[in-house]
């Protein structure tokens, strides 16, 4: 009998339970399951989104891998902007974290200050740098840059970032410096964690600030660069709206970012098949590269647990 009671107050519990979260499980059905599903049945078809869709197998696949210049050309584009961004992102990151860990009076403005740039909209921010990467003496760098050249009595003729193949990507490069106050903020919360006990021992030892930083902050706070190291990556994949306002992949397809090439492909040319194909290939990157660094993890971030034993 109390078996019986148990059973019933269990199930009931489980329905309200169910009940209670099932807006979060409809919509995860409805707006995430539901298309991803979808989108892998796609990438086997081909679907221009007006005339029924016809199954093709892994032609798409077949076709990207073997006789696609332009995938080739974006995922190389967007490989060499994560191999540069991603290093430049975390180091200033870290950078301006250290120096906002300070005891000083006002940090706390100092810190929003930095933060706000990371939280602006995406296609504001690249109108903003549209402007900065002006190719003629009048964009702001290159105003900067002759200003001083002039100071120094040096010839200095505009730089092309945004109309040459050679400066595209390096100021999309220099342009993703503009958000590190979202990796700023996470690695302030991983400095604040660290003991001061650790740095007064340290100390105790004779160790100056280069050894107090290598033996005992990088250490302290590798799952935060673990974290923000597997975010870079993810982010660095994705990127969109900047090359989509100021460039539009070009010129001559030097800043054809992958998820550029895919929006092209399902919106442009009317590919929906192909372009959910691409976006599975994607999937399968960032998988790939995430896993990797997570198989190394165990080489260099440690966890206060672990250091305790």
């Amino acid at each position: 009998m109390l078996k019986k009671r148990k059973s019933k107050l269990q199930r009931k519990e489980a329905i309200e339970g169910f009940l209670c979260i099932s807006p979060w499980l409809i919509g995860f059905l409805f707006l995430t399951l539901g298309p991803v599903i979808f989108s892998l049945i796609m990438s086997l078809s081909k679907w221009d989104m007006i005339s029924p869709a016809k199954f093709v197998g892994l032609a798409n696949y077949r076709t990207i891998f073997t006789d696609d210049f332009y995938f080739r050309q974006s995922l190389k584009v967007t490989a060499i902007y994560a191999i540069c961004a991603v290093p430049l992102g975390m180091a200033c990151s870290l950078a301006l974290a250290m120096l906002l860990n300070l005891k000083v009076k006002g940090m706390p403005l100092f810190r929003s200050i930095f933060y706000i740039p990371a939280i602006l909209p995406g296609a504001a921010v690249a109108m903003v740098w549209q402007m900065v990467f002006r190719p003629q003496s009048s964009g702001i760098f290159n105003a900067i840059i002759g200003k001083t050249a002039h100071l120094l009595h040096l010839s200095f003729a505009p730089i092309p970032w945004l109309t040459s193949p050679e400066w595209v990507l390096k100021s999309f490069i220099i342009m993703s410096l503009w958000g590190c106050g979202g990796g700023m903020i996470i690695y302030l919360a991983g400095l604040q964690s660290v003991p001061t006990q650790l740095y007064e021992a340290a100390e105790i030892d004779g160790a100056g600030a280069w050894q107090k930083f290598r033996n005992v902050t990088l250490p302290m706070i590798s799952p935060t660069l673990f974290f923000n190291l597997i975010m870079g990556i993810i982010g660095s994949f994705q990127v969109f709206t900047s090359s989509f306002i100021m460039t539009s992949g070009g010129p001559a397809n030097a800043s054809l970012f992958y998820v550029l090439y895919l929006y092209q492909k399902a919106f442009k040319y009317l590919q929906m098949g192909y372009a959910c194909a691409l976006a599975w290939i994607l999937f399968a990157v960032i998988l790939v590269l995430t896993l990797f660094v997570m198989s190394t993890s165990r080489r260099w971030v440690y966890y206060e647990a672990e250091l305790k034993r």
